[in-house]
């Protein structure tokens, strides 16, 4: 859908990324390397949307205090006349593909309990992205495995997730496990919710604001 929008597979990347970034600044070559890129097709595409004011270009500071030669860095432009439009359009994208990894993951075993929390919420703090509590066969998790390595390849990034068994959540849940009360506790998007019988989906996040 966004490819049919923006045209170019590493305008979308640099832009799901400056979006998801708004305070973060990076030059050319970590660019590349994020999103995974040719240097050249990264260097085009700073050109386009920083004609077009969507990002702007800041001097390094340590280089400003040092005299030597200032390299540029790229960071999203927040007050580009479109910045609200172009973020809700990502996110809401996002949202779509994030209610279809649902289905999906239900087809294929008995999922109990599905939460997207760090990268999908903001939170760099959180070693977890995604958490499933389910019932998965062997061939189950192969299946899983598939589809969220295609998950990944639509979101750009790759994810980290813990998958456990509904009797190993509830066990954890019942010594205060500190790992899974971290993922509990934070900022989250429920996704399905079978155990604290939250409305589904319940979106815990300003996606909507």
């Amino acid at each position: 859908m966004l490819e049919q929008l923006f045209g170019s597979q590493t305008r979308i990347k640099l832009l799901h990324h400056f979006l998801s970034n708004p305070e973060d600044k990076f030059f050319v070559r970590e660019l590349t390397r994020l999103i995974d890129s040719q240097i050249n097709a990264v260097r085009r595409e700073l050109d386009n949307l920083e004609e077009m004011g969507i990002i702007g270009v800041v001097l390094d500071n340590e280089a400003k205090k040092t005299s030597k030669t200032k390299r540029k860095f790229y960071q999203v432009n927040s007050k580009f006349i479109l910045h609200p439009e172009l973020k809700s359009i990502f996110e809401k994208a996002h949202f779509l593909l994030e209610k279809k990894f649902a289905k999906a993951l239900q087809k294929i075993g008995k999922v109990h309990y599905l939460v997207l929390t760090g990268s999908f919420v903001g939170d760099k703090d959180l070693p977890i992205d995604l958490m499933v509590v389910g019932r998965l066969s062997k061939v189950s998790k192969k299946k899983f495995e598939r589809l969220l390595k295609n998950f990944q390849k639509n979101m750009k990034r790759e994810i980290n997730y813990t998958l456990f068994s509904k009797e190993e959540f509830e066990y954890r849940r019942s010594v205060a496990d500190r790992f899974l009360y971290a993922i509990l506790d934070a900022e989250k998007i429920v996704l399905i919710d079978e155990i604290f019988n939250l409305p589904e989906p319940k979106v815990i996040t300003d996606i909507e604001s």
